[in-house]
Parts: C-alpha cells; sequence; structure tokens
C-alpha cells in the first residue's frame, strides 16, 4: 500500500506538472528552464515535431549522458519520471489538440504556467523523486565543475529561460525569467505547507497526564526532560512533542484545562524526518 501510494502521488504530481506545461507553457512558448522549456525552443525549429516527442528525445539523451558521466546513481524514479511526463505531454497533445492560448492575458496564464507545474513538482519532490530532465545536467555540471547542484541546476534552468529572448523575443523572454523566478520560490512554498507540523514545547507540573494524552489519543510520542526555572529555581517537567495542526490545538486545550499554569509554545517546523512523519531512507 505504501509503494501503491507513493506511485499514486508521484504520477498525480507529473499529471499537474504535464497539464500546466501543455495547456499554458506550450501555447504561450513560456521557456521557464526544465526540459519542457528546451522542447518548446527545439519545436520553433523544428515544428513538424510536437512538444511531448521532443521532451521524449531531450530525456533520452539526458538520461545517456547521466549514465556516461554520472553512471546510474540518479534513481529509476527519476527515469520514470522524465519518460512518464513526456508522455503524458503526448497524450495531452492528441486527445486534447490545442493550437492558441486559453486566453488573452498572458500574465495570468503565465502564472498557471507555474502554479500548476510548482505544485506538481512539489509532490513529485515529497516522495523522494524528481521530474528528471534539466536535474540531470545540472548533477553533469556538478561533477565536472564542483559546484553546488543547486546553484547548477539554477544555471541550466536559467541559460535555457533567457534563450527564449533570442527566440521568441524580448517580451517572452521576459516573462520566462520572470516565471523561473517565480517557480522557484512557489516550490519551496508548496512543499512547506504539505510537511508542515507544530513542535510543541510545555513546561508543567501535570506531566503524566499529558503525557498520556499525547500518546493514547493524540497516537504521537514525546520527550520528558527536567527543567529547572531560572527565576524561581523550581524543577518541573519539559515535555517536546511534534504533532499536526489539527492535533496541535487539542494539545493546547487539554493542558490549559489540566494545568492552567503550564508555560507552553508552539511553532511551525516544515522538516519532520522519523517515524510517523517522513521516511528516514532519504
Amino acid at each position: 500500500m505504501k509503494l501503491l501510494k507513493e506511485f499514486l502521488l508521484i504520477n498525480l504530481g507529473l499529471f499537474l506538472t504535464a497539464l500546466g506545461i501543455y495547456l499554458f507553457k506550450v501555447p504561450n512558448s513560456f521557456v521557464t528552464g526544465g526540459v519542457s522549456g528546451l522542447a518548446i525552443i527545439l519545436n520553433h525549429f523544428v515544428p513538424n515535431l510536437s512538444i511531448g516527442p521532443l521532451m521524449m528525445i531531450v530525456n533520452i539523451f539526458l538520461i545517456i549522458a547521466g549514465f556516461i558521466f554520472i553512471g546510474s546513481n540518479f534513481g529509476s524514479k527519476t527515469v520514470y519520471s522524465s519518460f512518464a511526463l513526456s508522455g503524458m505531454v503526448w497524450v495531452l497533445e492528441r486527445v486534447f489538440p490545442i493550437s492558441a492560448p486559453l486566453t488573452g492575458d498572458t500574465f495570468l496564464e503565465l502564472v498557471y504556467s507555474i502554479l500548476l507545474p510548482a505544485v506538481g513538482s512539489a509532490i513529485v519532490f515529497n516522495q523522494n523523486a524528481s521530474t528528471g530532465g534539466t536535474d540531470i545536467v545540472a548533477k553533469i555540471l556538478s561533477k565536472l565543475t564542483h559546484v553546488h547542484i543547486g546553484k547548477t541546476l539554477l544555471m541550466a534552468d536559467f541559460t535555457i529561460a533567457a534563450s527564449a529572448i533570442f527566440v521568441f523575443g524580448i517580451r517572452i523572454g521576459m516573462y520566462s525569467i520572470l516565471g523561473l523566478i517565480m517557480k522557484g520560490f512557489l516550490i519551496d512554498f508548496v512543499i512547506e505547507g504539505m510537511n508542515l507540523g507544530k513542535q510543541v514545547v510545555i513546561i508543567t507540573t501535570k506531566s503524566a497526564e499529558i503525557k498520556a494524552f499525547i500518546v493514547k489519543e493524540l497516537k504521537r510520542g514525546a520527550t520528558i526532560t527536567k527543567a529547572t526555572g531560572a527565576y524561581t529555581n523550581e524543577e518541573k517537567d519539559m515535555i517536546t512533542t511534534v504533532v499536526s495542526r489539527g492535533q496541535a490545538v487539542r494539545l493546547r486545550s487539554f493542558v490549559r484545562e489540566i494545568d492552567a499554569k503550564a508555560f507552553m509554545t508552539i511553532s511551525n517546523t516544515s522538516e519532520i524526518i522519523g517515524k510517523g512523519f517522513r521516511n528516514t531512507d532519504i
């Protein structure tokens, strides 16, 4: 069931990405990096080949180059995602052919061309997978230049986006660069929102009751340590736990109910790795 859920989520993310590419990026020639951006540029010079097949061809060359330069350690999920995304765009071209932008609002279409792939990519990344494409280019550049992979990925995508200026003109080029910047921020925002949890720290004299509530009612774990007040020198228990947003509300209400003098802090946390949250094998 775990593998099935992962497979379905990866494909959901890829489908959202494919929708953004086909419905909004391609009709407007938005080149916001990635293999889809490269395919849009190539399609300008080879109009007989549609975007889906061009993405497939580019991915084949990139994967071959990846095997040559970095071996097979870029993962089976990346290989699958690369071909699945190309195939989904190809199917959309066959099933729902379009020849012009859906609306006359270029900026609105830019937003959707970024929003759908950003959400889709975030879902894929959250499953420890990747949409492939320029990720492979970034790894090759990182190996050859010893520059951090994050910087090489930005370099690769920015080069593709900036090339739109020379192919489609300054207007589309500027939209493409703006879209690339927006995509980076939005992907991080969506990933953080998907993984957002609450770290709760409680200093109390009723630790037994609160611990029982956390373990039995919320089905979460907690760490209990002894804490001494700097002003009163009074020793109390400090309970630290990480829960979901809804559970944090329930826990706060329970603590206030049984210990009105308890000191409690609740803070956001988006990177929670361990049992009950994200896998530790990342």
